[in-house]
């Protein structure tokens, strides 16, 4: 496993097809090394002994030691550690660790790409091409990113309507050597610090949408490829510094006839599979996101709570009942993100039909927690950041400037003025108000709260999912029964179990 410092050299190496702000930029610019940073972390935290068990894992590819963040689910261990792993990072650096793109696109193209060889009967080597880019991707502790959303231009057209056929990504022409590839794809995160680009189709498609129906991987500088990065830093400051600084960085990544050899497509035209791929991708995201948004939801629950005590009202009864509403939303997403890992199995859910095997055996999580993990902690990112606002009141909007501190004229009256509780210092005060700042009042605190919303699916896809692969006819069956209605079945639920057990 590499360092991170080897890391950043890798990035250094790169063509620059970078652009940022109308200039073309190097990855290792400083305006990027707060999101490299934020990244090292996981380098860094995979290289302690004591996190050993947690951020590695053996490949079974190559039974080396591997980042966990490259390995593919082998069992309900292996989710529970990733659910884990990503929680403890995420911690560590206030927020997203900007690494889980890459894991959970990777375990979903391993189970994609051999479904649709298994369907072509050996006509594709999608599978064996998917397996040799990812041991290498595993032995070099490659940073991946998953690009998945397309600009979609008309939003009532499907792709291959679509009066810009690159409106979605797609296979513009088939050579003997691999495919051509144009389009978009928008809101990528960690893309330009990315050593691999893995592409993957963002909807269920037709057969006559098949050219869409495109799973590939490529460099972060393939030729054909051009990034325009969108970079989120807090304000830097010059006295009074953070504990640490997080960053983060999404592109919108163009494709113009972009040459794609073979050995790096995993999907060319199975369109029934390009759906699969797509829910596959979000049903693992979202599985992280339950590590994620739980760790998010401590450091939430501990801004409320220093926000209190430096009001000084941190025993009034108001805030106990605020800070319990926090440490729910936190542990449901994390307890409904754990069950999804307990209930793991190398198996999809198909609507109408239930569970069925899917993949070369790697584990796959429940999709209804999942999905209904994401979608409770989603929702409540904007009610969070309400209870931080009327805990803390208005004070974080309109904290002087640190350099309103440091000058002898304002300075000493700023720290005597502001201090609140008489058994904390104002210095740390006003260091907590800065902080509590860049997560209501920035630009980056705003970006930050979009993406905890909409990243890995805005809530209504959840919706969507929990209610179509939800068996809601048997609870209606359940309750005809008690009801006393024609058509019901007190014993509905034992029934199916014991017709799983039959065909087990």
């Amino acid at each position: 496993m590499r360092t991170k410092q080897d890391y950043i050299q890798g990035l250094a190496k790169m063509k620059r097809n970078i652009y940022y702000d109308g200039q073309l930029l190097d990855r290792t610019d400083e305006l990027q090394m707060d999101c490299l940073n934020t990244i090292g972390t996981t380098y860094d935290e995979a290289a302690k002994l004591e996190n050993q068990e947690l951020c590695t894992a053996i490949s079974h590819l190559t039974g080396e030691r591997i980042n966990r963040f490259t390995h593919i689910h082998q069992n309900k261990d292996d989710l529970h550690k990733k659910q884990d792993m990503t929680r403890m990072l995420c911690q560590k650096v206030g927020g997203c660790i900007q690494r889980c793109m890459g894991i959970d696109g990777t375990n979903a193209m391993y189970n994609v790409s051999y479904e649709a060889d298994k369907v072509n009967n050996g006509a594709t080597q999608y599978h064996e091409n998917f397996k040799k880019w990812l041991t290498r991707f595993q032995m070099e502790d490659l940073i991946g990113c998953c690009a998945q959303t397309d600009v979609k231009g008309d939003r009532m057209l499907r792709p291959a309507d679509q009066p810009n056929p690159g409106a979605y990504v797609r296979i513009k022409e088939r050579m003997k050597d691999g495919i051509v590839v144009e389009g978009c794809k928008v809101h990528i995160s960690e893309a330009s610090v990315a050593d691999e680009v893995l592409v993957l189709p963002t909807r269920a498609l037709r057969a006559e949408d098949k050219d869409y129906a495109v799973g590939f991987a490529v460099p972060g500088d393939w030729e054909g490829l051009k990034q325009v990065v969108t970079i989120h830093n807090l304000r830097p400051r010059d006295h009074y510094k953070r504990g640490f600084v997080p960053g983060a960085t999404d592109s919108y990544m163009i494709f113009e006839n972009c040459f794609v050899p073979w050995e790096r497509v995993f999907l060319a035209g199975e369109h029934q599979h390009g759906g699969v791929l797509a829910l596959l991708f979000a049903l693992f995201h979202r599985h992280s996101y339950s590590g994620c948004k739980p760790a998010i939801g401590d450091v939430i629950m501990g801004m409320a709570a220093l926000a209190a005590e430096v009001n000084n009202i941190h025993k009034q009864s108001h805030v106990r009942e605020k800070l319990a509403e926090l440490i729910m939303t936190a542990e449901l997403g994390y307890a409904a993100g754990y069950t999804a890992s307990d209930l793991g199995k190398p198996e999809v859910y198909i609507p109408g039909i239930g569970f069925v095997p899917y993949g070369p055996g790697s584990y796959i999580p429940n999709s209804i927690y999942c999905n209904v993990g994401r979608c409770l902690s989603g929702e409540a990112v904007w009610r969070e950041a309400e209870i931080l606002c009327d805990i803390a009141g208005g004070v974080v909007a309109t904290f002087p400037h640190e350099n309103d501190f440091k000058n002898p004229e304002t300075g000493d009256m700023l720290l005597k003025y502001t201090k609140r509780n008489p058994n904390m210092s104002a210095e740390d005060q006003a260091q907590f108000w800065r902080y509590l700042g860049d997560f209501l009042c920035s630009a980056t605190g705003g970006i930050m709260n979009v993406g905890n919303y909409h990243g890995g699916g805005s809530p209504i896809m959840e919706q969507i999912a929990i209610t179509t692969q939800y068996d809601i006819e048997s609870r209606k069956t359940l309750v005809k029964y008690i009801a006393g209605m024609s058509g019901g079945d007190r014993d509905v639920f034992s029934k199916k179990t014991t017709n799983k057990a039959n065909e087990s």
